[in-house]
């Protein structure tokens, strides 16, 4: 199977800082991965990066995964988080993993 990874910083490409609590743009990222009818999990993490000019930046990010999504589908989404999180881009890795399920009887 195949996993992508979508990571969103929350910092607003404009102010450079985050405008709205984690738990909004939780619910937004929850939104979308149900109005395109895929399955996901999230995670949120601290980081930190350097600007083409220099500039560090530290913030919050949710990193959502999805496996087995059509890649064409992740770059959609990928494109409307960008837009509905105000990001200069986002990053998005996609690559082989090899999945299994346990299962024991209750």
């Amino acid at each position: 199977m195949i996993e992508t990874k979508i990571y969103v910083g929350l910092n607003d490409a404009f102010t450079l800082r985050q405008e709205h609590e984690t738990a909004l743009y939780i619910d937004t990222l929850k939104n979308v991965c149900f109005q395109y009818h895929v399955p996901f999990s999230f995670s949120v993490q601290e980081g930190g990066y350097f600007h083409e000019d220099g500039r560090y930046t530290q913030e919050t990010s949710l990193v959502l995964s999805l496996v087995d999504v059509a890649e064409e589908t992740a770059r959609e989404i990928a494109k409307d988080l960008c837009v509905f999180f105000r990001q200069e881009s986002v990053m998005v890795t996609r690559g082989a993993v090899e999945v299994s399920f346990i299962s024991e009887k209750i």
